[in-house]
């Protein structure tokens, strides 16, 4: 197993949310499906890991305390791409994402434009931040 304590992975991304309880309930349900699993829930933040162990960055949700609104056409983060094992997982994570309410963006479909194989569908959370889920499988 390589040591990624010298570099070469990003740690983990901080994100600012207007309604830390909404976001709260939102992951709890997606994350897993993203092979992630909870690292800490506390009154101020979450944050979720890579599931079973694995290296990866972690991700942190706090509650803004700037009320201002997100955009993605701002400076600043333009989307998240969270990678999947499989086509069938697009599929469901984008499915589960709707049902809580998710604006619908892309829906899992080939991208032709990107370099191959790339199966991905994308929408936004309910902080406004464009979520993509995608697989480098044929599977």
């Amino acid at each position: 197993m390589p040591d990624w304590s010298d570099g070469g992975v990003l740690g983990h991304l901080g994100l600012n949310v207007a309604d830390l309880g909404a976001a709260r309930r939102y992951w709890a349900v997606l994350m897993p499906m993203l092979g992630f699993e909870p690292f800490l829930d506390d009154a101020d933040q979450i944050a979720y890991r890579p599931a079973d162990g694995k290296h990866g960055t972690y991700v942190f949700i706090y509650g803004a305390l700037d009320g201002r609104p997100y955009s993605p056409d701002a400076v600043g983060l333009q989307h998240l791409a969270f990678m999947v094992r499989t086509r069938q997982a697009v599929h469901d994570v984008y499915r589960a994402a709707l049902e809580l309410g998710s604006e619908a963006v892309h829906e899992p479909q080939v991208f032709p434009q990107y370099p191959q194989p790339y199966f991905a569908a994308f929408w936004r959370d309910p902080a406004g931040f464009t979520i993509e889920a995608v697989c480098h499988h044929d599977r």
